[in-house]
């Protein structure tokens, strides 16, 4: 395992001499930051191709959006937007992730070539996530996580946001271990967006190393979130999802060098510099 920054990777995955860059795919029609670009799987296929020759290490294919306020897609449909392009992902040789809430989702798409199951809700959406992940015997990223989109926004209440989610996290992996799943196969995330307000997203990108401390590789999904498009509000209008890429790449390189094992982004050029250009920073010393 990795010492530098104490940043670490999950047994089971690639380990890379810096932050990593997952790039991600959204094969939906809703998503808030590309919605329908890639919705169709040659699209999708090519899109994940492309990050990676901009750079990214390893692609999040997801087919449900969680944009507060968004509606569940059933799971066929879900099943049908995911896994061909998981398929022809993996195919290629990328290094896929897949970005689901379902069991069935992350069973099938590890079948067909996903190395690492990036679910939002941490396994509490559904109850067979955490035995199927647990059997499949691929890492399991474990996110900060109160409810679903619907209402996720009502719950972002909090007396001290940094200590809350760590212990929330903490609690979460713990019961994930119990379910079965080894804890070196743990990442852990701390859902900037997710049942928080701008200033809470803030406070958890200001205290990564609290988050660090829990001693489990940590992925900081940041990308063109709505707390970036809060700090850059002009005249009382936030910029919109695709003009907060360079806002992205600015969190992607204070999480690098705060040793995050990962940074999820939309855009992959800005971001596989600003991690490297951090790496580069870290072995001068």
């Amino acid at each position: 395992m990795s010492t530098l920054r104490g940043r670490g990777t999950a047994s089971g995955l690639p380990e890379w001499d810096r932050c990593a860059v997952m790039g991600v795919v959204n094969v939906t029609p809703d998503s808030f930051s590309d919605g329908g670009r890639w919705f169709d799987t040659t699209a999708a296929v090519k899109r994940g191709l492309d990050l990676v020759a901009e750079g990214a290490d390893l692609v999040d294919v997801g087919g449900e959006s969680t944009r507060p306020g968004a509606s569940r897609v059933d799971e066929d449909e879900e099943l049908r937007r995911v896994i061909p392009v998981v398929r022809g992902l993996a195919a290629e040789g990328v290094t896929v992730s897949v970005d689901t809430m379902r069991a069935s989702v992350a069973e099938r798409a590890v079948a067909a070539g996903a190395v690492l199951v990036n679910d939002v809700s941490g396994g509490l959406a559904d109850p067979r996530m955490v035995p199927a992940v647990a059997a499949s015997g691929v890492p399991f990223v474990v996110m900060h996580w109160r409810g679903f989109s619907q209402d996720m926004n009502a719950r972002a209440v909090y007396t001290d946001v940094v200590a809350e989610v760590v212990t929330e996290l903490r609690a979460r992996m713990d019961a994930v271990v119990e379910g079965g799943i080894a804890p070196e196969r743990i990442v852990i995330d701390p859902g900037l967006g997710f049942a928080k307000q701008a200033e809470h997203d803030l406070a958890l990108v200001a205290h990564l190393d609290e988050l660090r401390a829990l001693g489990r590789p940590l992925l900081v999904a940041a990308s063109r979130k709505r707390f970036l498009g809060h700090v850059l509000t002009k005249e009382g209008a936030p910029p919109p999802a695709r003009e907060r890429d360079a806002a992205t790449a600015a969190v992607s390189a204070i999480a690098a060098h705060e040793g995050a094992w990962a940074v999820r982004v939309h855009e992959v050029r800005a971001t596989a510099d600003a991690v490297r250009v951090a790496r580069a920073v870290e072995g001068a010393r």
